[in-house]
């Protein structure tokens, strides 16, 4: 196969030509990793590459009646664990971990016929919406490399646009798939609370705020990967309603159905909103609209500055958790030398939260998703943009080390507004990408979809939000979508 075909086929038709006997998996295993080989020293999306284990894998593979049997995919060096392969989550802290077992969500990939090459980059410990870490630097943007492909999903992001795999997994705690979509062009599901579990032991991700799906070129390959880890796993911690059909039958006929749909450009939390992003959603209502379908602006039903930092708090809380582990794991104590500034300022915020407020904070978090649940008796579908602009440069949104050294000195301060220093922050990062955090917080399915591209050509995604369980409506939104000429998604952008 030459590679100007492999860039320009979805991981569907690859494996579909892989069953037809018409290329082979150690072929297609190859073609990535020449594609990292050439693509990932401008990009740097690309952390580790497992050569000799995805080719032997590729020569054994004998059952090609899988889903995706064949195709090469690229993990998130976090949570997404393979077993003997180190496992960083982007933090020098974590540079020589190794993975005990593989995460569940690996071994669903691998039941589907993936064949995994490697890890993707990623911001420490998935905090930022930006991908750039200490331990590995910067990943940068294939539609302009001055730029960021997003976070905390990256490299997965800028590994899929650039054509190295036709999906990568990701995962979404508070924007992390949708807000790389938006930025790169590409479709990305967060699907609701429970239906992708990630276990064994780590089934609580942020107390179902977060998830593990992949970044995608097409619908189709969206449902299908959907249908292949959408599964009932008893030890998790969360259960989302079961499936009546395939996501890929609604993908590939879909019904007609009329929807009342409610969208809103208005920030939540009072940021200013770019007018390219007010555009595209109103490009995209107008569409609807013309379809027939009930379009109505509205307001979203709860207090964004509350939900931020109740959503804050909770990363807070799991940071300094979660460090005290990792140092209990590598028997010293951490130094702020080798974490990233965010990281530290959780961290240490965190032990000062009493289980008190972090109850009550939680307790917000349900309060909300009875709100939206009240908001979607009238409404069916809510339409946002998904980021309020398009991609910041690289570099923007990592503090200096002025900056650094302002935030540890105020939260030495007796007198100091811990959280309000969070919120703080995070407000310059936040300003970028305030659409996203509720449907983690709600357990809320919700899709990004490329239907705009600004005026120096960087992609700008819209997001639609659906109740818990009726990711059946977005798929069938979105395939009506990718066929009208509002689709702006690229088969691939490999960064010249």
């Amino acid at each position: 196969m030459k590679r100007s075909t492999y860039v320009q086929q979805d991981a569907t038709g690859l494996a579909k030509l892989v069953r037809e006997k018409q290329v082979s998996a150690e072929e297609l295993v190859r073609i990535a990793l020449q594609q990292v080989a050439d693509l990932n020293p401008k990009l740097n999306a690309v952390v580790r590459i497992y050569e000799a284990s995805a080719l032997a894998e590729a020569k054994a593979l004998t059952n090609l009646h899988r889903p995706f049997a064949g195709v090469p995919i690229l993990i998130k060096d976090i949570s997404q664990k393979l077993k003997g392969e180190r496992i960083t989550c982007g933090s020098m802290l974590m540079a020589n971990q190794i993975a005990q077992q593989d995460s569940h969500f690996v071994n669903r990939l691998q039941a589907a016929g993936f064949i995994i090459i490697g890890h993707t980059n990623t911001p420490e410990f998935g905090l930022r919406n930006i991908s750039e870490n200490k331990l590995y630097g910067a990943t940068r943007n294939p539609y302009h490399l001055d730029y960021s492909p997003g976070g905390s999903s990256g490299g997965a992001a800028a590994s899929v646009v650039a054509g190295i795999v036709p999906i990568a997994g990701a995962s979404d705690g508070g924007g992390s798939i949708r807000i790389p979509a938006s930025f790169t062009g590409l479709i990305g599901l967060k699907p609701t609370r429970g239906r992708t579990p990630v276990g064994p032991g780590i089934g609580r991700q942020w107390h179902g705020a977060a998830i593990d799906f992949g970044l995608t070129r097409t619908v189709r390959d969206t449902a299908m990967f959907f249908d292949a880890l959408a599964v009932m796993q008893p030890e998790a911690a969360f259960q989302a309603p079961e499936l009546t059909t395939t996501m890929y039958k609604i993908a590939l006929d879909p019904p007609q159905n009329q929807y009342r749909i409610a969208f809103t450009t208005e920030s939540p939390v009072g940021t200013v909103v770019d007018e390219e992003a007010v555009t595209a959603v109103h490009h995209l209502v107008r569409y609807l609209e013309m379809q027939g379908h009930m379009v109505e602006e509205t307001q979203i039903p709860f207090d964004g500055i509350q939900l931020m930092k109740n959503y804050y708090l909770m990363n807070c809380g799991e940071m300094a958790s979660d460090l005290l582990y990792i140092e209990e794991m590598i028997g010293r104590k951490a130094t702020i030398e080798e974490l990233d500034i965010v990281t530290w300022v959780l961290s240490q915020v965190g032990l000062n939260i009493s289980a008190v407020d972090f109850t009550r904070s939680l307790a917000y978090w349900d309060d909300i998703a009875a709100q939206m649940t009240l908001f979607h008796e009238k409404y069916d579908l809510l339409i946002t943009p998904t980021t309020a602009s398009a991609a910041p440069k690289v570099g923007e949104l990592m503090q200096t080390k002025e900056e650094a050294d302002s935030l540890c000195r105020k939260l030495a301060l007796a007198n100091v507004d811990q959280r309000q220093l969070v919120y703080d922050m995070f407000l310059p990062s936040l300003t970028y990408t305030p659409f996203t955090q509720f449907a983690n917080l709600t357990g809320q399915p919700a899709i990004s979809l490329p239907t705009h591209q600004t005026n120096n050509g960087l992609p700008l995604g819209v997001q639609i939000v659906a109740p818990k369980g009726r990711e059946d409506i977005l798929f069938e939104l979105a395939t009506d979508i990718e066929q009208s000429s509002l689709w702006v998604g690229t088969t691939t952008i490999d960064g010249n």
